[in-house]
């Protein structure tokens, strides 16, 4: 067997196994169950250090009411709140961002299907909101401070708009007043700027933080390891990542009976929580110090996710204000909207987006594929237009490599000779090939250089293409609405042509009578092979013969957008190698190849 057949089979078997322990490692994501009738739980925050010195203050009540409380809180009064992309309501008690809505995107590629809701109030069936808040400190007790079933009183603004912002106002026991205004810009960030003025007398300290709780694990996760979703971090140029199962093996806080780990940053960071396409994030002010608190506390069957910051503490004087303020993003994962943010100060926010092990490769082909998809203005075109982009940067390479197994190929019959002459001494047959490849300046290893190249550049385009969400309800043509999720035909229906609707996507059936695009893919990758005669041996005679039409079924799961990336690269490739072997001499015979009965070729 040729070089040029070893290489593509090592190509093709690399592939096929990395492909396979995917898809049997990790299947298809599956819906986490929810308990709507699970007990609520009381969450609390740490305080920070010299705060928790006063036994009384060592921690504040945040995050959700105990359950008698729920549905009072459910029947809050409410600040509505309404801009240009965003609708939803504040809830007084508690002061809570925990009821939002995206106005530009829907649930499904029907525009007529419900607006996605990123944030929900306590007792709906999953609660997941955003929360303000003072841990007291000395002289203080935690009835002094604004809690999570504080009610507040709107002291300006009516409705909560990206003109009007709204002040909330609170008068504490100890003769504090607290403020809290919340401002929206025209995209996801809000502003949340929290004022304490002592009309008490003595001084007292307190901290403020802010916190994003999540009740339970989101019911539409995604359990692929080639996507991150839970706790999204920066600290001071340092990325963490950390998934909902993992949160469970924290350290046990000893104040608290809850787990948590606790970072300090001295300057610059943010947290909160990312799913497949939406996040929520903390950003306190650029410069400021803060601890980054991550915690999962469980009571009952209810498992409360929470991240938080807490800034430092404040030592207020009789008659004295002080304000902090701090930040909260929470909308769709545009990377354009938060790759202005990031050019606005936060530090590293674009990283909130999960480019991988490959970032240095994940980012500027995103970057490119962006760009193309602006130009063209259709995202399937797009990533065609990628592929043949990729395909020339890699064609010297591609050219260099065939060149060097066509040398090979003259180089054969020498070859033989010397495993003829050497017999069995395996280290005198290397030294005579090693010897005759550079007397012919040959490198064996160079058909291997592009199938290395191509391998990380696969990973990091499936990465794009899965994890970003401008391939979300991306179309391409005709059924082909979401170039995000499977091919939508199917054999089932005979392509649309049969009155009976395609199989559910990620089913059985769905496998089996596979889309357009598998069946494309298959075919491709079946002319693609052809280009080379069949090899001699049986058992690699098989394995070609089965594994275009292995990847065809095993893809058919896939994302529209890979498949189409995977059909256009073996056609450019197909045409590549059919090119470059014509210009050195040889004539492909792929007819001969397909029926197998090849004809007589030309030959360099």
């Amino acid at each position: 067997m040729d070089d040029q057949n070893k290489n593509l089979i090592l190509a093709t078997a690399l592939s096929f196994v990395v492909i396979l322990v995917w898809f049997l490692l990790f299947p298809p994501p599956e819906q986490a169950a929810v308990d709507p009738n699970a007990p609520v739980a009381t969450e609390t925050a740490q305080a920070p250090d010299d705060v928790a010195a006063t036994p009384t203050a060592a921690v504040t009540e945040v995050g959700q009411p105990d359950p008698a409380a729920a549905a009072e809180t459910a029947d809050a009064p409410r600040l509505l709140l309404d801009t240009a992309r965003l609708e939803g309501s504040i809830s007084l008690t508690g002061g809570r961002i925990d009821d939002l809505r995206l106005k530009d995107y829907h649930t499904t590629i029907d525009d007529s299907s419900p607006i996605v809701q990123i944030l929900d109030p306590v007792g709906s069936e999953t609660p997941y909101y955003a929360l303000y808040g003072w841990a007291a400190g000395a002289g203080l007790a935690s009835t002094d401070v604004p809690g999570a079933n504080t009610l507040w009183t709107v002291e300006a603004g009516e409705n909560l708009t990206t003109e009007s912002p709204v002040t909330l106002v609170w008068e504490s026991p100890a003769g504090l007043t607290f403020r809290r205004t919340i401002a929206v810009d025209a995209d996801y960030l809000f502003t949340v700027t929290q004022s304490v003025e002592n009309t008490g007398a003595g001084s007292v300290s307190l901290a403020p933080y802010g916190i994003v709780a999540r009740h339970g694990i989101p019911k539409n996760i995604k359990k692929f390891f080639v996507l991150h979703e839970g706790v999204v971090s920066m600290a001071d140029g340092t990325l963490g990542e950390v998934d909902y199962k993992d949160m469970a093996d924290f350290s046990v806080l000893e104040s608290e009976g809850a787990k948590a780990e606790v970072t300090q940053v001295a300057e610059n960071g943010w947290i909160g929580f990312t799913d497949h396409y939406w996040q929520t994030i903390l950003i306190p002010e650029p410069g400021q110090g803060f601890k980054q608190v991550t915690k999962y506390n469980k009571t009952g069957e209810t498992e409360i996710y929470q991240t938080e910051t807490v800034l430092p503490t404040i030592q207020l004087a009789q008659g004295e204000t002080r304000a902090v303020t701090t930040q909260l993003f929470s909308g769709a994962k545009e990377w354009e909207t938060i790759r202005e943010y990031q050019k606005a100060g936060v530090q590293g926010f674009i990283d909130s987006i999960d480019w991988g092990w490959f970032f240095f490769l994940t980012k500027p082909i995103f970057a490119v594929l962006h760009w193309l998809n602006g130009v063209i203005g259709n995202m399937g075109i797009a990533i065609i237009a990628l592929t043949l982009i990729l395909k020339a940067l890699l064609f010297p390479l591609a050219y260099k490599s065939y060149v060097s197994m066509a040398k090979m190929k003259e180089l054969q019959p020498e070859m033989e000779k010397i495993k003829e002459r050497t017999g069995d001494d395996r280290q005198k047959l290397q030294q005579e090939m090693m010897a005759l490849y550079k007397k012919e300046k040959v490198n064996p290893a160079a058909g291997c250089l592009p199938i290395l190249l191509q391998i990380p550049i696969f990973f990091s385009l499936y990465k794009v293409i899965f994890v970003t969400f401008e391939l979300r309800h991306a179309p391409f043509f005709g059924p082909f609405q979401d170039l995000s999720a499977p091919d939508p035909t199917s054999l089932f229906n005979f392509y649309g042509l049969a009155p009976w609707a395609a199989p559910e996507p990620g089913s059985v059936l769905a496998l089996v009578f596979i889309g357009i695009l598998p069946l494309l893919l298959g075919i491709s990758m079946f002319l693609q092979q052809k280009l080379n005669p069949a090899p001699t041996d049986p058992t690699q005679k098989m394995i070609f013969a089965w594994m275009p039409w292995v990847f065809m079924f095993m893809l058919g799961g896939f994302a529209s957008g890979l498949v189409v990336y995977w059909i256009a690269n073996n056609t450019i490739t197909f045409t590549q190698q059919y090119l470059i072997m014509r210009s050195q001499g040889y004539k492909p015979d792929l007819l001969g190849n397909i029926t197998g009965k090849p004809r007589e070729k030309a030959k360099k």
